[in-house]
């Protein structure tokens, strides 16, 4: 399973400020109940079937990791006004503890809010070049890594060249 490490380093990297900031992934195999192993699968799972409506994967993985963390409790059910309805201050109330612990739930220990960064769709194909050309791409990227620069390009690169093909037309 995959873990996010928050400015924490990684293995055979160096840092002046001790990677504040710096989010990477790293693969253990071992992490995880079975129960979290199979709930990520099934956010895969949902995420490949509603890749064209949902451009986005909002951090999944991400954001059940640090709920996990962070034990911030169960975010409050949602209180819906009508249009005509007058704002109750319960509902007022309610809204910003619903904001204040979502928002809590998934707050990295530094203090900042890990997100999701579309860029490696313009850095990952000239990587994969080169590393193939020098030699270093098994070296450099593991199966599991392979495994998921796969399912990240099927999942939204297909997307980009469908809007691309749309504004066209």
């Amino acid at each position: 399973m995959w873990k996010l490490k928050i400015g924490e380093g990684g293995k055979d990297l160096i840092s002046g400020n001790k990677f504040i900031g710096r989010q990477h992934w790293e693969f253990d195999p071992n992490a995880g109940t079975p129960e979290e192993r199979a709930q990520v699968e099934t956010l895969r799972q949902e995420f490949t079937q509603n890749r064209f409506n949902t451009k986005q994967s909002s951090d999944l993985l991400m954001r059940m990791q640090l709920r996990k963390e962070n034990k911030c409790g169960a975010i409050p059910a949602a209180i819906k006004v009508g249009e005509e309805e007058k704002i109750r201050e319960e509902a007022l109330i309610t809204t910003m503890r619903r904001a204040l612990t979502f928002f809590s739930s998934i707050q990295s220990h530094q203090g900042h809010w890990p997100a999701e960064f579309a860029c490696p769709l313009f850095f990952i194909q000239p990587l994969v070049m080169v590393l193939y050309i020098t030699g270093y791409l098994d070296v450099v990227l593991g199966a599991e890594h392979k495994k998921e620069i796969i399912r990240y390009l099927y999942n939204h690169q297909l997307i980009h060249s469908l809007i691309d093909e749309e504004s066209v037309c």
